[in-house]
């Protein structure tokens, strides 16, 4: 699917935040290139449950309550949240066990890790579920598809710029606070980082260390604080994730590098908006997550009802998301990262 522009984004979010109710459609899959016939419906009572890399993330509390539930809802189906409350590559194997043996239809997963969950979402497979993973995949052979809310080049593009555009022309040093170590999106948006920062433009800029949070709030807090300590001529810091962050906004708003070290990552509106009116934050981008989940959980309905099996070049309907086409390896594209400022983050509310 083409990206869309800022404006068509912008225009989704609006749609999203308000309850995130959808107009509902009916859940017909129209498929001018997949594999089922125009008109074909979703089943009912399918039973959809997403198992995000920790349970009481404000994140994942958006892309699976606001998105997945409302969009489970709109075609009948039963939803359901679980999982760990810590991240790590293996506190997922029980659940995906627990939820095949309930004979659960479709799981909505995002791996810890690429390859430690993979053991059991074959057995989950061969039990007759489908699997679908979101935010962060696991090796291609482990699901039937993968949704992913930007590009691995277009978040470390962003990324890049916005911290660029914060820390000015003077460039100077700078460092990533990730999440956990394995975490494949994360590794992936790290790694065109650093290519992003090979171009001409960004010649100034200097990664001198990459730190993990593990996804944790206070380790995270201490991770932020150790880069000051261990890199006194810091100049700025990208925490490509929510828990990240935050943390690090909330360490440098009230320490002595307040306006002087610039931060920038993914964050959602409600975590960072304090943090943006205070200018300890020019700028930050994320995808709607509650989109994500929406998306997730229709692409779990077409493959549970057989509307399409993964194949490259397939398409569906995502309720008021709209047409979606498979690519290759069996990834579906949300879209573009939508950054938001201090001229933008009142108007959202998530």
């Amino acid at each position: 699917m083409a990206a869309r522009s800022a404006l068509a984004i912008l225009t989704a979010l609006s749609l999203a935040l308000a309850g995130c109710a959808s107009q509902e459609q009916p859940a017909t899959q129209p498929s001018p290139g997949g594999s089922a016939p125009a008109g074909t419906t979703i089943k009912e009572g399918l039973k959809i449950a997403f198992l995000p890399k920790q349970v009481n993330n404000p994140y994942f509390d958006t892309s699976d309550n606001k998105g997945g539930k409302p969009a489970v809802e709109e075609f009948k189906g039963v939803y359901s949240q679980t999982g760990p409350s810590e991240a790590s590559p293996s506190a997922q194997v029980s659940y995906i066990n627990t939820l095949s043996q309930q004979g659960t239809d479709v799981i909505v997963v995002s791996a810890n890790d690429k390859d430690a969950i993979c053991g059991a979402l074959t057995e989950a497979r061969q039990a007759g579920a489908k699997v679908v993973t979101y935010d962060s995949d696991t090796n291609p052979t482990c699901r039937d598809l993968f949704i992913n809310q930007a590009s691995a080049e277009g978040i470390a593009a962003s990324q890049i710029k916005l911290i660029s555009d914060a820390v000015g022309p003077d460039g100077g040093e700078i460092a990533i606070l990730s999440a956990t170590a394995n975490a494949t999106n994360q590794n992936a948006w790290i790694e065109m980082m650093k290519t992003e920062l090979g171009k001409p433009e960004y010649a100034k800029l200097k990664l001198v260390t990459t730190v993990y949070g593990d996804d944790d709030d206070q380790k995270s807090f201490q991770e932020a604080q150790g880069l000051l300590a261990s890199h006194p001529n810091l100049k700025g810091i990208i925490s490509p994730t929510t828990v990240g962050v935050a943390a690090a906004a909330r360490y440098l708003s009230g320490s002595e590098y307040k306006g002087k070290v610039q931060l920038t990552g993914l964050g959602t509106p409600n975590q960072m908006r304090a943090y943006v009116k205070d200018d300890t934050v020019k700028s930050f981008a994320l995808w709607n997550p509650a989109d994500l989940g929406y998306l997730a959980a229709y692409a779990g309905a077409a493959l549970a009802s057989g509307l399409i099996t993964g194949k490259e070049g397939e398409t569906f309907t995502a309720g008021k998301l709209g047409d979606y086409t498979v690519g290759k390896d069996g990834t579906v594209l949300l879209g573009d990262p939508f950054v938001f400022d201090k001229g933008n983050i009142d108007t959202f509310d998530f």
